[in-house]
């Protein structure tokens, strides 16, 4: 169990190191889920579906999945993620002190499912059960966001800020898109890590600044050193 109403770091590799996204379609089913999971459930429109004659048959199935499906719109709010091809990272709050263990057997059980169906292999698909680090301060949680949001760069030397906006932007298995309101997750949270950045000033997003520079990575390393001790 972890403690309810704190902040999490979450994260896990794929067995061996080897790719848990293969392509398009593999992160198009995984953000899917995450919105299923995370976005309220209109139970009122899915019942609907069910009782009109109207609807084709596939519609109604997957309503009836969906009324089945665990809902986490209440318990678990997402304020960042990155998913990477062999590993992920989500920036998780939950209101109950059992909620993320759900919502983390419950996403990553049906996608393991969906991948050895799909690539016709048997067995878990991570190298372990999930980590969770505690969140401890608002400097770690600002300065985490900002380490997932680079991980799509996170190995390569890139200095030129138009670069570093377009390959971080361009990534569609991240929330920075979110942060920078181009692409629009209704279930990524962004007030709060936003609000840790203070006033805007002259700046339109400070947050964008605050990611994509690297001139305090000697003090960002010493702030996330505990919470990504064993990435």
């Amino acid at each position: 169990m972890y403690l309810p109403n704190m902040f999490y770091h979450c994260y896990n590799r794929g067995v061996a190191k080897q790719a848990i996204i293969h392509d398009d379609q593999d992160m198009t089913i995984l953000l899917r889920y995450l919105g299923e999971y995370l976005e309220e459930k209109d139970t009122q429109q899915l019942s609907l579906i069910l009782s009109q004659p109207g609807f084709l048959e596939y519609q109604k199935e997957r309503a009836r999945n969906l009324l089945r499906l665990n809902n986490y719109f209440s318990t678990i709010s997402v304020h960042a993620f990155c998913i990477m091809p062999n590993h992920y990272h989500l920036l998780l709050q939950q209101t109950t002190e059992t909620a993320m263990d759900s919502f983390m057997n419950s996403l990553w059980t049906r996608y393991t499912k969906y991948f050895n169906k799909k690539y016709d292999r048997i067995g878990p698909l991570f190298q372990s059960v999930y980590k969770a680090v505690l969140m401890e301060t608002d400097e770690q949680l600002l300065y985490l966001s900002r380490y997932i949001h680079r991980n799509p760069i996170a190995h390569r030397t890139l200095s030129d800020p138009v670069r570093i906006y377009e390959e971080l932007i361009g990534y569609r298995g991240s929330s920075y898109s979110t942060y920078c309101g181009i692409s629009r997750f209704g279930w990524v949270c962004t007030d709060l890590v936003l609000g840790l950045m203070g006033e805007a000033g002259d700046r339109k997003n400070p947050y964008e600044d605050f990611v994509q520079t690297s001139d305090d990575e000697e003090q960002a390393g010493a702030i996330i050193a505990p919470i990504i001790a064993d990435v």
